[in-house]
This record gives structure tokens, sequence and C-alpha cells, in this order.
């Protein structure tokens, strides 16, 4: 078989989108809708966990938000008037349905339902602490450690919570339901990103502004780094129970993995990007005759690299909507046509022309190579590739997707070799200051960096502790088993 999933590209994938609302009778089916408008943060798998007041119904199953809550009756099986979701991406598969969230507990307290975006850097090591004390693990998702080490705690829910979040390391939004209480919580550098929102008296967390906007609800405001809150039958509640931090919230956010109608960190992504393209084709100008996106995340750069160069915008590549999951191979000669059934390349508008590619960023470099073949068989007269993000010459270790670094392309070649592997006349990224720029930032400012660029820059703000200590081959797996 060959995998033509949309999702499934040359492309770094955010790992998960947490969903949550309190007070509304309609709970679950707004709750669908929200991870709906969040699918593009991940397509494995999906699951809700509702309070009818008594119990805490849940289903949880892998595919998509559509398929799996598009049916009256699964919804109408999860009552109540509070609820949360969960949308995961997965690198891996052989145990799929354990780690499917949110995940729920019964603990001293009650009952308890968790959904987390996002990765704890000493998931192994907290692990093998509580597997010693006894505890027994049903996932190898680290959003299981945090359920533990609550459960080992003493207090309400929210103190037990506040203290098992100070034994973890890691980038995280979290989401959990506890009866009549919703809570919300960001790491103290608000890497993850997580949102407020109200629709009439109903608060609304969510991973990113688009989620609202489905249901007719309206952002409020970003959750702040370090930042928990309550949301209960007495309003809503702010506290800061860790030391503050500076933000170091994930500027790929801006670049690739939020939704570009979306607002977070009160920036709109889709005028972000533009600013993006504009700066990068100051930094990278090159004659040519149309500014051409790879649809569909390079758009809006491309829109304005087109506008700061005075080179007219064309869809010079058309994107398929509509291919399947999977596309059985009849002949060895149709293995090498995945790309094309994802894009076409629109001739009238590339043949004789010198074009400009745009995209977010080159991982393997595999599609873009693909693509550029594409274009130059179309007929053009040249084919420049300006990428809107410095190159990716590191791994995520905080809640994003990223190949290890021996097959990240930047990590292994300069520009140039990157530019003659791809076959374009030219190449040309972003500089890591040009991007600061185009964040409102004169430079980035290597002592206090006003975002999370590791993935550019290797400068990692949060201890990598089990990756550092070397603890256990399987860490790197584990690791991968994320939110």
């Amino acid at each position: 078989m060959l995998t033509t999933n949309p999702f499934e590209d040359d492309k770094l994938h955010e790992e998960c989108a947490i969903f949550g609302i309190l007070d509304s009778e309609e709970a679950a089916a707004l709750t669908a809708l929200g991870l709906h408008a969040l699918q593009h943060r991940g397509q494995e798998a999906a699951g809700i966990v509702s309070y009818d007041g008594v119990q805490f119904p849940a289903h949880r199953d892998t595919g998509l938000v559509g398929d799996i809550f598009g049916r009256q009756s699964v919804i109408e099986r999860l009552g109540g008037h509070a609820a949360i979701g969960h949308t995961r991406y997965s690198t891996t598969g052989e145990q799929m349905m354990r780690n499917v969230q949110p995940l729920y507990a019964d603990l001293a307290f009650g009952g308890l339902a968790i959904a987390h975006n996002g990765n704890l850097t000493n998931a192994l090591t907290m692990r093998q602490e509580l597997v010693h004390q006894g505890c027994i693990f049903q996932s190898t998702t680290d959003t299981e450690i945090i359920i533990h080490l609550m459960a080992t705690r003493r207090g309400t829910v929210v103190e037990r919570l506040i203290s098992s979040l100070r034994q973890v390391e890691g980038a995280y939004s979290i989401v959990a339901l506890a009866r009549n209480m919703l809570i919300g919580v960001r790491d103290p550098l608000g890497v993850r990103p997580l949102v407020l929102g109200r629709l009439g008296d109903t608060h609304i967390l969510a991973s990113e502004s688009c989620a609202f906007d489905i249901i007719g609800a309206d952002y409020v405001r970003d959750i702040k780094p370090g930042e928990l809150i309550v949301i209960d039958e007495d309003g809503l509640h702010s506290h800061f129970p860790f030391p503050p931090m500076p933000s170091r919230f994930c500027v790929f956010e801006y670049i690739y993995f939020s939704r570009p109608d979306s607002v977070v960190e009160g920036t709109s992504v889709y005028e972000a990007r533009k600013r993006i393209g504009m700066e990068l084709a100051k930094e990278a100008p090159t004659d040519a005759d149309v500014i051409v996106p790879i649809p569909d995340s390079g758009v809006p750069a491309a829109i304005g690299f087109s506008q700061a160069a005075g080179t007219p915008f064309e869809y010079g590549i058309i994107r398929n909507h509509y291919v399947g999951r999977t596309f059985i191979e009849p002949s060895d000669e149709i293995r090498h046509l995945g790309v094309k059934l994802k894009h076409s390349a629109n001739r009238a508008y590339i043949t004789g022309k010198r074009v400009v590619l745009v995209d977010d960023s080159i991982v393997r470099g595999t599609t873009s190579r693909k693509i550029v073949e594409m274009v130059r068989q179309a007929g053009a007269k040249e084919v420049h590739m300006r990428i809107s993000s410095p190159p990716t010459t590191n791994s995520c270790f905080y809640g994003v997707d990223t190949p290890e670094r021996s097959a990240l392309l930047a990590a292994q070649m300069d520009v140039e070799e990157m530019r003659k592997l791809i076959g374009a006349d030219s190449l040309r990224f972003i500089s890591i200051d040009g991007l600061y720029r185009a964040m409102g930032q004169p430079q980035r400012d290597k002592d206090m960096p006003h975002y999370c660029d590791a993935c550019f820059t290797g400068d990692y703000p949060i201890p990598l502790t089990d990756i550092d200590g070397e603890q256990d081959p399987r860490q790197l797996s584990l690791l991968a088993e994320i939110g």
C-alpha cells in the first residue's frame, strides 16, 4: 500500500490538540465540533470523556474526529454538562488504543479525566521511579505519569495536580475534568498553546481559537505561561503555582502548526505568516515572474512574499483535498507518483515562467525534490525555492513529531548541498533574526530569546533529562509516545 494521507507528507507534525468545556447541556457535541476544528493537530485518534453528575462516560477510537463522533448515538451516550476531548497524532501504532486520550482514573477524591498536549522530558525517569514504587502503567503515554503522581499525593484535586506538575519537566498544556470542575494549565515557559473562550456563560479551553469559531464562542485570552485555571460552579479562578519564567512559546506554531485563522499569544497566525513571507522576500530576493505557494501551509507566506517583491502571486500548484488514506499500488512505477496524488502543476501559470516556490519548511527534503521536479516538468524556465523558516537542524522533544537529527536534511547538508539535492536553481531560508523581526522583535536575543526555537538553534530551554541521562536505549521510542 502507498500511503497518501495528505497529513503524512514531509512535514513536522504537532502531536495533539485538547478541548474542554463546563456548564453546557451540549458539552459532548460542542467538544466533538471543537476537536473537528483542531483536526490538523492530530489525525490518528480521538476521544471524549464527559461528566453527567455521577459518572464519566467515555468514547475513544482511532481515526478522524468526524468518523468517531459523527453518529448521534455516540454523542448521546456522552451525556452531561462537562466534557474534555483530545485528538492525537501518533508516530507509532502498535499499541494505539491504550494511548488514546483523555485518560481516566478513579482516585481517592473521585473520578479524574485528563488530556495533554506536549511532552515530559523526564518521563522515563519519573516512570521508572513510579514503577519502583509499585505503580502499574496501562499505557506508554507520559500523560499517565501525571495520574500516578496525583494518586500518590494528598489534598484537593488542584493541590495534587500542582504537586505532581512540580515533579515533572517538559512542555505541556493540560485540560482535566473532575466532579463539577474543569482545569487547564500551561507549563511555566508556555511552550505549548492553550486559550480561553466563552459561549454565553460557558467557559471553554482549547489548543487554538479556531475551535471557538466553529461553535460560535468568543476568544477571551491565552492562558498565561505557568497559569492554572480552575472553572467550577463559583466561576473562574486563576493560580500561578510555579516560579515565574520568561515565555518561550513555540515559534513553529506561527510558521506551520496552528491554523491560519487562529489567534495565538494575541497574534493572528495568518498575519504572522504574511509578515514572515515579506521578511523572506527582503532577505532573499530573486528575479522571477510568479510566486507560487506549496499548498496549503505555504500560502500566507507566499502572499507576503509576493506583496513585498511586487511579483504576481498565483496558485501554480493545486492540491487535491480528496485523496484517500491509502492507494493500492498496481505497479512499481506508481510508487513514485505519490506527490502527484496530492499536488498537480497548474501549467498555465508555470510554463515558460521563472517560478519562486514558497514553503514553510524542509525536513527530509523528499517532497521538496519531487515538487521541484514536477514544476520543471510542467515547463518552468527556472525554479527557485524560498522557505519561511530557518533550516530545521535539531529534533524537538517538546511535543512535536520530528525525525531523529540524522534524518534532518539541514543537519547533514549546507544550503548549497540541499539546493543541489532538491534540484532548485536557488534555495534560501529566512534567517533566525529575520524570523524574529517578522514577529516584532529587532533580532534574536541569544541570552533571552522570546520563543522556543530549539529546532533551528539547538537552544533547548527545558532540560532533556531522559536524553542527556542516557538512562535506557528505549527512551527515544518512549518519548515518541507523546501526549
